[in-house]
């Protein structure tokens, strides 16, 4: 699905580059992406405008088309004659913005916050949630949307574009997150969050040399309602993966993240720092309260050596702890 945004994409960005573009010599030439402090400023403007020119109005989704609705998302249309008095999102007091700093850029997101979510269950920049959504262009001289899932579907929020990943981490998953299906076989959610993020493209696809559905620099809109989340350790090695973020800055992908320089950040590591004992065996993990989620409380580390490294991190720390 097109939300989807794994970390090889770069590799594929930086090839596309080198395009089949010709110059007068017969040569390949290097069409670079635009500057992204100025995309920004570009994609604010254009977000901007449209939150001020558009409204928005409830739209039920009955998925099997029983006359049970399983959701709501939300229809936008311009403000103009019949619609003249309405309301623009820019207003809306449920409209917040959030800012992100990537690539030395901050960018900002425009969230419609129609429902925060009232369940136990909230996922953190590198969980799995649990969600159905609708990715839509701004504007677009055929069909707006590129992307949707109108039935549940798990993301994980570490491969996804950076705006549905900061968005969807500040809601909640839904009352009762395994509720009972319908007759149909459908499921109806209860106090789930509901959002709506307007994003810009350096925050989604920017130059999008991969996404057929998506223009270059298109700044986008996700319908999302979030239902459940669940915590990931995508390596199993006892350590979540949100705290194998070793630089702090939401992402676990990057080289920052990777001790033992393998090209393997730690998140996706069994053996962090390549001495031959694996992770899982140079700490110790007890779920105290019996909840399935780990906390930091819950890990015991090591540092044999007392040298300010804790032994998984470390390539002269190799002693096996769970014997």
């Amino acid at each position: 699905m097109n939300v989807i945004k794994y970390s090889c994409a770069i590799v594929l960005v930086v090839l596309a580059l080198y395009s089949c573009k010709k110059d007068d010599d017969g040569g390949a030439t290097v069409t670079p992406p635009r500057d992204r402090g100025e995309q920004q400023i570009a994609d604010d403007k254009l977000l901007q405008d449209y939150l001020k020119t558009h409204f928005y109005t409830p739209e039920d989704v009955d998925v099997n088309n029983d006359a049970v609705v399983e959701y709501q998302i939300v229809k936008f249309d311009t403000i103009a004659g019949d619609n003249s008095s309405k309301e623009a999102i820019f207003n809306s007091s449920l409209l917040t913005t959030k800012k992100v700093t990537k690539n030395d850029v901050e960018y900002i997101l425009y969230i419609l916050n129609l429902d925060k979510g009232e369940g136990k269950s909230q996922p953190t920049f590198a969980d799995f949630a649990y969600t159905t959504y609708k990715g839509e262009l701004l504007y677009s001289k055929s069909t707006k949307v590129f992307d949707s899932a109108i039935t549940p579907v798990w993301f994980d929020l570490a491969s996804v574009v950076d705006g549905f990943r900061e968005a969807v981490v500040d809601f909640k998953g839904a009352t009762d997150p395994n509720p009972m299906p319908n007759n149909d076989g459908s499921t109806t959610y209860t106090g789930f969050g509901r959002l709506v993020v307007f994003m810009p493209s350096g925050l989604a696809y920017f130059n999008a040399t991969n996404q057929p559905n998506i223009p270059a620099y298109s700044p986008l809109i996700f319908n999302i309602q979030l239902y459940n989340a669940k915590q990931a350790d995508h390596d199993g090695d006892g350590i979540p993966s949100y705290l194998e973020d070793l630089d702090g800055d939401g992402v676990v992908f990057d080289l920052d993240d990777d001790t033992d320089g393998d090209k393997t950040p730690n998140y996706a590591d069994s053996d962090d720092d390549k001495d031959g004992t694996l992770t899982k065996d140079e700490i110790t993990v007890k779920d105290l309260n019996g909840d399935g989620v780990i906390t930091l409380d819950e890990i015991t580390f090591y540092d044999d050596d007392n040298d300010g490294i804790k032994n998984h991190l470390d390539f002269d720390d190799r002693d096996l702890k769970n014997e």
